[in-house]
Protein backbone atom coordinates (compact mmCIF):
# COMPACT_ATOMS: atom_id res chain seq x y z
CA UNK A 1 0.00 0.00 0.00
CA UNK A 2 2.96 2.59 0.73
CA UNK A 3 4.33 2.08 -2.98
CA UNK A 4 0.53 2.95 -4.14
CA UNK A 5 -0.05 5.57 -2.48
CA UNK A 6 3.08 6.86 -3.29
CA UNK A 7 2.99 6.30 -7.00
CA UNK A 8 -0.38 8.11 -7.16
CA UNK A 9 -0.07 10.85 -4.78
CA UNK A 10 -1.92 10.10 -2.25
CA UNK A 11 -2.18 9.77 1.98
CA UNK A 12 -2.90 6.06 3.67
CA UNK A 13 -5.59 7.42 6.13
CA UNK A 14 -8.31 5.34 7.74
CA UNK A 15 -11.88 4.81 6.62
CA UNK A 16 -12.78 6.98 9.01
CA UNK A 17 -10.57 9.73 8.46
CA UNK A 18 -11.00 9.77 4.78
CA UNK A 19 -14.95 10.05 5.58
CA UNK A 20 -14.46 13.29 6.95
CA UNK A 21 -11.61 14.64 4.37
CA UNK A 22 -13.40 17.29 1.18
CA UNK A 23 -16.53 17.75 0.01
CA UNK A 24 -16.70 14.34 -2.04
CA UNK A 25 -15.85 10.98 -0.33
CA UNK A 26 -15.10 7.90 -2.86
CA UNK A 27 -16.36 4.18 -1.90
CA UNK A 28 -14.19 2.41 -4.35
CA UNK A 29 -14.07 -1.58 -2.57
CA UNK A 30 -15.54 -4.71 -3.85
CA UNK A 31 -19.22 -5.03 -3.00
CA UNK A 32 -19.15 -7.42 -0.36
CA UNK A 33 -16.59 -5.32 1.69
CA UNK A 34 -19.44 -2.85 2.39
CA UNK A 35 -20.51 -4.84 4.84
CA UNK A 36 -16.58 -4.65 7.27
CA UNK A 37 -16.85 -0.75 7.14
CA UNK A 38 -18.14 0.83 10.05
CA UNK A 39 -21.53 0.76 10.54
CA UNK A 40 -21.02 4.68 11.98
CA UNK A 41 -18.54 5.49 9.20
CA UNK A 42 -20.60 8.81 8.12
CA UNK A 43 -22.22 9.72 11.55
CA UNK A 44 -21.47 13.53 11.80
CA UNK A 45 -20.24 13.89 8.49
CA UNK A 46 -22.11 16.93 6.70
CA UNK A 47 -25.10 16.10 4.60
CA UNK A 48 -23.52 17.70 1.71
CA UNK A 49 -20.59 15.74 1.59
CA UNK A 50 -21.43 13.45 -1.53
CA UNK A 51 -20.46 9.87 -1.29
CA UNK A 52 -19.63 8.58 -4.59
CA UNK A 53 -20.49 4.44 -4.90
CA UNK A 54 -18.19 2.98 -7.83
CA UNK A 55 -18.85 -0.67 -7.31
CA UNK A 56 -20.35 -3.55 -8.93
CA UNK A 57 -22.05 -6.60 -7.64
CA UNK A 58 -20.13 -9.66 -9.28
CA UNK A 59 -21.20 -13.09 -7.13
CA UNK A 60 -18.25 -14.86 -8.42
CA UNK A 61 -16.10 -12.25 -6.37
CA UNK A 62 -18.57 -10.82 -3.86
CA UNK A 63 -20.30 -14.01 -3.17
CA UNK A 64 -24.47 -14.50 -2.72
CA UNK A 65 -25.88 -11.16 -1.66
CA UNK A 66 -29.43 -12.35 -1.02
CA UNK A 67 -31.11 -9.04 -0.93
CA UNK A 68 -29.75 -8.00 -4.36
CA UNK A 69 -30.19 -11.35 -5.75
CA UNK A 70 -33.91 -10.63 -4.81
CA UNK A 71 -34.37 -7.67 -6.68
CA UNK A 72 -32.61 -4.57 -4.65
CA UNK A 73 -30.41 -2.78 -7.14
CA UNK A 74 -27.04 -2.67 -6.30
CA UNK A 75 -26.50 1.01 -5.23
CA UNK A 76 -29.85 1.10 -3.54
CA UNK A 77 -27.97 -1.76 -0.73
CA UNK A 78 -25.17 0.21 -0.89
CA UNK A 79 -27.12 3.12 0.41
CA UNK A 80 -28.58 0.97 2.71
CA UNK A 81 -25.37 -0.06 4.22
CA UNK A 82 -23.58 2.89 4.28
CA UNK A 83 -26.69 4.66 6.02
CA UNK A 84 -25.82 7.69 4.11
CA UNK A 85 -27.11 8.43 0.32
CA UNK A 86 -25.00 7.73 -2.42
CA UNK A 87 -24.48 8.88 -6.22
CA UNK A 88 -23.69 6.00 -8.48
CA UNK A 89 -20.80 6.81 -10.99
CA UNK A 90 -17.47 5.97 -12.55
CA UNK A 91 -18.60 1.85 -12.29
CA UNK A 92 -18.80 1.48 -15.88
CA UNK A 93 -15.89 2.52 -17.06
CA UNK A 94 -12.36 0.63 -16.83
CA UNK A 95 -9.46 1.89 -15.03
CA UNK A 96 -7.35 2.26 -18.31
CA UNK A 97 -9.78 4.39 -20.31
CA UNK A 98 -10.80 6.64 -17.11
CA UNK A 99 -6.91 7.28 -16.65
CA UNK A 100 -6.18 7.55 -20.83
CA UNK A 101 -9.31 8.67 -22.51
CA UNK A 102 -10.02 11.83 -21.08
CA UNK A 103 -10.41 14.35 -23.44
CA UNK A 104 -11.55 18.31 -23.39
CA UNK A 105 -14.94 19.29 -23.32
CA UNK A 106 -16.44 19.53 -27.32
CA UNK A 107 -14.23 17.15 -28.92
CA UNK A 108 -15.02 14.39 -30.80
CA UNK A 109 -15.74 10.86 -29.24
CA UNK A 110 -15.09 12.39 -25.45
CA UNK A 111 -16.65 9.29 -23.42
CA UNK A 112 -20.06 9.86 -21.59
CA UNK A 113 -20.73 8.84 -17.80
CA UNK A 114 -23.62 8.19 -16.39
CA UNK A 115 -24.36 10.00 -13.08
CA UNK A 116 -26.94 8.62 -10.91
CA UNK A 117 -28.35 8.94 -7.48
CA UNK A 118 -29.51 11.50 -4.64
CA UNK A 119 -30.30 13.78 -3.40
CA UNK A 120 -30.13 15.96 -6.71
CA UNK A 121 -27.65 18.46 -5.47
CA UNK A 122 -24.84 15.79 -4.55
CA UNK A 123 -25.67 14.68 -8.20
CA UNK A 124 -25.01 18.25 -9.79
CA UNK A 125 -21.45 17.97 -7.96
CA UNK A 126 -20.59 14.48 -9.21
CA UNK A 127 -21.79 15.78 -12.45
CA UNK A 128 -19.18 19.04 -12.56
CA UNK A 129 -16.59 16.62 -11.17
CA UNK A 130 -17.13 14.32 -14.36
CA UNK A 131 -16.30 16.92 -16.65
CA UNK A 132 -13.26 18.59 -15.02
CA UNK A 133 -11.92 15.02 -15.42
CA UNK A 134 -12.63 15.13 -19.08
CA UNK A 135 -15.71 13.09 -19.99
CA UNK A 136 -19.30 14.39 -20.85
CA UNK A 137 -21.16 13.68 -17.43
CA UNK A 138 -25.46 12.09 -18.21
CA UNK A 139 -28.10 12.45 -15.31
CA UNK A 140 -29.70 9.24 -15.44
CA UNK A 141 -31.87 10.43 -12.42
CA UNK A 142 -32.19 9.63 -8.59
CA UNK A 143 -30.33 5.95 -7.32
CA UNK A 144 -33.34 3.93 -8.34
CA UNK A 145 -32.94 4.39 -11.94
CA UNK A 146 -28.72 3.36 -11.27
CA UNK A 147 -30.23 -0.15 -12.33
CA UNK A 148 -28.98 0.73 -16.00
CA UNK A 149 -25.93 1.38 -15.39
CA UNK A 150 -24.78 -1.96 -13.50
CA UNK A 151 -22.68 -4.75 -14.73
CA UNK A 152 -24.11 -6.27 -18.30
CA UNK A 153 -26.49 -3.77 -19.09
CA UNK A 154 -25.88 -2.21 -22.67
CA UNK A 155 -23.99 0.81 -21.73
CA UNK A 156 -21.17 -1.13 -19.34
CA UNK A 157 -17.71 -0.57 -20.09
CA UNK A 158 -18.39 0.39 -23.50
CA UNK A 159 -16.71 4.17 -23.69
CA UNK A 160 -19.65 5.76 -26.02
CA UNK A 161 -20.03 9.16 -26.67
CA UNK A 162 -22.97 11.23 -25.23
CA UNK A 163 -26.06 10.21 -27.72
CA UNK A 164 -24.85 6.69 -28.11
CA UNK A 165 -24.96 6.49 -24.13
CA UNK A 166 -28.48 8.12 -23.88
CA UNK A 167 -29.31 5.06 -26.58
CA UNK A 168 -27.74 2.43 -24.61
CA UNK A 169 -29.44 3.62 -21.58
CA UNK A 170 -32.72 3.75 -23.12
CA UNK A 171 -32.49 0.46 -24.26
CA UNK A 172 -31.60 -0.99 -20.92
CA UNK A 173 -34.55 -3.45 -19.98
CA UNK A 174 -35.29 -3.86 -15.87
CA UNK A 175 -36.96 -6.94 -15.97
CA UNK A 176 -33.31 -8.35 -17.61
CA UNK A 177 -31.59 -7.49 -14.68
CA UNK A 178 -30.78 -10.47 -13.73
CA UNK A 179 -29.99 -11.72 -17.09
CA UNK A 180 -27.26 -9.02 -17.41
CA UNK A 181 -25.91 -9.57 -13.80
CA UNK A 182 -25.27 -13.86 -14.96
CA UNK A 183 -23.98 -12.69 -18.54
CA UNK A 184 -21.60 -10.47 -16.65
CA UNK A 185 -20.63 -12.38 -14.04
CA UNK A 186 -20.08 -15.60 -16.20
CA UNK A 187 -17.93 -13.10 -18.34
CA UNK A 188 -15.43 -12.23 -15.84
CA UNK A 189 -15.50 -15.53 -13.30
CA UNK A 190 -11.90 -17.05 -14.60
CA UNK A 191 -11.14 -13.24 -13.79
CA UNK A 192 -11.85 -13.21 -10.39
CA UNK A 193 -10.93 -17.21 -10.02
CA UNK A 194 -7.32 -15.83 -10.61
CA UNK A 195 -7.15 -13.01 -8.36
CA UNK A 196 -8.64 -14.90 -5.51
CA UNK A 197 -6.17 -17.77 -5.88
CA UNK A 198 -4.39 -18.15 -2.69
CA UNK A 199 -1.02 -16.28 -3.35
CA UNK A 200 2.64 -18.31 -1.97
CA UNK A 201 3.97 -15.57 0.99
CA UNK A 202 5.61 -13.04 -0.21
CA UNK A 203 4.57 -13.54 -3.95
CA UNK A 204 2.97 -10.55 -5.68
CA UNK A 205 0.92 -10.24 -9.08
CA UNK A 206 1.82 -7.33 -11.43
CA UNK A 207 -1.98 -7.10 -12.60
CA UNK A 208 -3.05 -6.64 -9.36
CA UNK A 209 -5.62 -3.82 -9.90
CA UNK A 210 -7.20 -3.32 -6.34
Amino acid sequence: MPHLAEEIRARPVTAAEAARTGEIVIVAIPERAIMDLPKDLFEGVPSDVVVIDTGNYYPARDHRIAAIDDGQIDSEWVAEQLGRPVVKAFNNIEAASLLEKSRPEGAAGRIALPVAGDPPAGRAKLMRLVENLGFDAVDTGGLADSWRQQPGTPPYVQDFDEPRLRDALAAADRSRISEYRRASNEAASAYFQQRLKPRPPGESRASDRG
